[in-house]
């Protein structure tokens, strides 16, 4: 449904063919009744708290006939409140407006070695402070009290190594978020024979080949809106990844 005007405020209006022009004067302007149970108005209720609204069919939708169930033409509706109609405007709707518009960072990391890694010794992943933090979009319908609010969660990095021979910390491969918004550690001098917290080993060199080692995000997304309206939508995963050529150091032992 569209808002077509405020009261307060004179708006051009553009009838449709389907109104004509007739229908527009008579009923919003003179206050003639364009038929048995049908509003009218007076100088399009100038001067009144609220908006004038009208159903519309989805453009997207032309082919399929139920869809012109909803065209309606205008109709005054007072300020703060919501069409009792079928088709009107619902928290649910604006939840689904807002997930459409969430938009997560980037699912970069840091490691190292950067970029070649070494047999039997640890790659340390991780990601700086406040990246990996909720992100909320809110919807607001205006002149009404409806409105809904999606929250996405990141929950966890998983690490795939890109081959089976090689080891995750933890195990699990899923390296969760800290509280600062960070993920895993960063290395320090003197770490390189430590476990980290968020990490991989590789067991066998590549051969020529990188192995390709993948991070995934996972963000939790739910919803509030008005009325005490709420409820879960689907998750969403954003992944990177990063080409590892890893070597093997031979030494001898006496």
């Amino acid at each position: 449904m569209d808002q077509l005007k405020k009261g307060g405020d004179l708006v051009q209006v553009t009838p449709s063919l389907s109104w004509g022009e007739d229908l527009m004067v008579n009923s919003y302007e003179k206050g003639k009744s364009p038929g048995p149970g049908e509003a009218s108005y007076k100088n399009y209720n100038m001067g009144k708290d609220g908006m004038f609204w009208r159903g519309v069919m989805n453009k997207d939708m032309v082919s399929d006939m139920a869809s012109y169930s909803c065209e309606r033409t205008l109709f005054w509706q007072d300020a703060n409140t919501v069409p009792q109609d079928k088709h009107a405007p619902t928290p649910e709707v604006l939840a689904a407006y807002a997930y459409d518009r969430i938009n997560v960072p980037d699912t970069k990391f840091e490691l190292k070695p950067a970029a070649k890694s070494t047999v039997n010794l640890p790659t340390w992943v991780w990601s700086g402070k406040g990246r990996f933090q909720d992100v909320k979009v809110r919807a607001e319908l205006p002149h009404t009290d409806l409105w809904a609010e999606t929250t996405a969660k990141p929950v966890s990095l998983h690490l795939e190594a890109g081959t089976p021979d090689a080891e995750t910390y933890p195990a699990s491969g899923e390296c969760a978020i800290n509280g600062d918004g960070s993920i895993g550690a960063p290395y320090s001098t003197g770490d390189a024979d430590r476990t980290p917290p968020c990490g991989v080993t590789y067991l066998r060199a590549t051969d020529g080949r990188p192995y390709r080692l993948r991070a995934s995000v996972t963000w939790e997304i739910s919803w509030t809106g008005s009325g005490g309206a709420g409820g879960d939508l689907p998750d969403g995963t954003f992944e990177s990844t990063r080409d590892m050529d890893v070597q093997e150091i031979q030494s001898v032992n006496r």
